[in-house]
């Protein structure tokens, strides 16, 4: 028991738990309002397009790289199916349009992923340049303009809704949203997947040597490729489920998400340079920005201030990330000369 205490205090999930409760207090005290039903109810409706987000950004830390590409992705994927089944009078499920965005979204992610498996150049460098592409053959090719009206199908998975909460005091109501089960699905997979399969494995592998990592065996250009290709897959589930809780489709809503995600991932203990990181951790990273963005509100806080609390939380996420790189390093020498 005392092994199991000391993992737990000296681990990143544990810490940030902890700011995470001291803020819900300090924002509870100051609004009185924080722990209230509808509340908590927004909170998980707004985490789940950067939940969703954060897990494919937190698959490719793991594996070393910083993709920026993603929100770009998804919009891609998600303005090409939305505009198809929009101009072909589609009137049927959701289905079809899951279906659509996942097969588009692995042929965008196979796209950076054979850029990133052949050549030795930073992924940051190399999605930077992929965003760009996917955003212009948006605008180039699709012509994009905002869609008001979506296919039934996507208008109801958007309405749908699992219960709602009530505030008695005020008599708010708020909708937990049935795309809640979509973030749900995707982190118990990538949880899977991450702890329990030579895929996952090699992530790390690959993140902490990638050298060592194809000595040992795994290869390495296949796992690269494929990590983007479910990372497409991911992103692209998260740009539907986005557009359809809006039930409209504008076709720059996602772009610039990527700084909240991945501040969100590095926030919750995943290493900037990769080998590291959990995506309990993940999770935890993603709800204190939530938390920080939608709570402003509540105590009174112009909303402009959410780029200065952002921007905070990433310097304080970088700062975490290269101090535990900084000892980690330290530690190194200490171990071999011992």
């Amino acid at each position: 028991m005392a092994k199991l205490v000391r993992k737990i205090t000296k681990s990143n999930e544990f810490y940030l738990l902890l700011v995470i409760i001291a803020v819900s207090v300090v924002i509870q005290l100051r609004s009185g309002q924080f722990f209230s039903a509808n509340n908590l109810v927004d909170l998980a409706n707004a985490m789940v397009v950067p939940g969703i987000f954060a897990v494919g950004a937190f698959m490719v830390l793991v594996a070393g790289g910083i993709d920026v590409s993603f929100p770009a992705l998804a919009s891609l994927s998600v303005y090409a199916t939305t505009r198809v089944l929009v101009d072909a009078g589609y009137s049927g499920g959701v289905w079809l349009p899951f279906l659509m965005v996942i097969v588009v979204g692995a042929i965008l992610g196979a796209f950076n992923g054979l850029f990133t498996s052949r050549f030795v150049v930073p992924v940051l460098i190399i999605t930077l340049g992929t965003a760009s592409v996917f955003s212009g053959v948006m605008q180039g090719v699709f012509k994009s303009v905002q869609i008001p009206n979506l296919p039934a199908g996507m208008s109801e998975f958007g309405r749908s809704t699992l219960f709602v909460a009530k505030n008695p005091e005020s008599g708010l109501t708020s909708n937990m949203p049935m795309a809640f089960l979509i973030l749900v699905a995707v982190v118990a997979v990538a949880f899977v997947v991450m702890r329990y399969t030579t895929f996952g494995r090699g992530l790390y592998a690959i993140g902490g040597d990638e050298s060592a990592a194809a000595r040992a065996g795994f290869k390495v250009r296949k796992i690269k490729f494929w990590l983007f290709v479910i990372v497409g897959i991911i992103a692209s589930l998260a740009g539907l489920v986005r557009t359809s809780m809006m039930d409209q489709m504008h076709p720059t809503n996602l772009l610039g998400m990527e700084l909240m995600v991945i501040a969100a991932v590095v926030l919750g203990g995943a290493s900037i340079t990769g080998g590291t990181g959990t995506l309990t951790g993940t999770m935890l990273g993603t709800l204190l920005i939530v938390i920080v963005q939608n709570s402003m509100i509540l105590v009174g806080i112009p909303t402009f201030w959410q780029g200065f609390a952002l921007g905070t939380l990433i310097l304080v996420g970088t700062g975490i990330s290269a101090v535990q790189l900084t000892r980690s390093r330290k530690r190194a020498p200490a171990l071999i000369q011992g």
